[in-house]
């Protein structure tokens, strides 16, 4: 799936949203390491990435040749500050029509607007691709990520109190949150 756009941020600043492409793959790694260093509030650790160099790029480029799946890289004065996309639940003809969404952004780049265009990218790709349903978790304590969702149309349907084990704080409370897409 391809996708390209230029926004404008609050910053007045420009930044190129678009496909994560194979030659962006290292960059895209160490933003990946970054990003889930900044925060307590994404699935991993960078110390719990599987991906090599040569495996992200392979990611990179399968996302890119995918007519239901993208992986979209917010590029600002000309490198990456973050990334989005989609993925199919599965294949199976019960779950073919949901896809999950997933978002980081550099913590010197919140409060931009990036986060807003990527998860409007993210929502116009997965209706392009025909989905019916795009499904995420956010941290309930993450009360910024989830209003953005929630301005976006998603909505709560319900709650996971051990969504997730912080190795800092504990049991972490995950939001699931689903938005109908037809």
């Amino acid at each position: 799936m391809k996708y390209k756009e230029t926004i404008v941020l609050k910053n007045k600043k420009e930044c190129l949203l678009r496909n994560g492409e194979g030659s962006d793959a290292k960059e895209v790694y160490d933003n990946f390491n970054l990003t889930h260093g900044q925060t307590d509030y994404l699935l991993s650790y960078p110390d719990e990435d599987s991906f090599t160099i040569e495996q992200e790029q392979q990611f990179l480029i399968e996302k890119a040749d995918s007519s239901n799946e993208i992986e979209i890289c917010a590029i600002l004065d000309g490198r990456i500050v973050g990334t989005a996309g989609i993925e199919a639940v599965g294949k199976k003809d019960k779950v073919k029509h949901r896809a999950e969404f997933g978002i980081s952004i550099e913590k010197d780049c919140w409060g931009l607007g990036i986060g807003r265009a990527l998860t409007l990218a993210c929502i116009a790709c997965a209706r392009r691709a025909g989905y019916a349903q795009l499904e995420l978790d956010v941290v309930s304590e993450n009360g910024r990520a989830a209003a953005l969702y929630e301005s976006a149309g998603f909505v709560e349907y319900g709650r996971n109190p051990r969504g997730f084990r912080s190795r800092s704080t504990g049991w972490q409370e995950t939001v699931l949150m689903r938005m109908e897409l037809d």
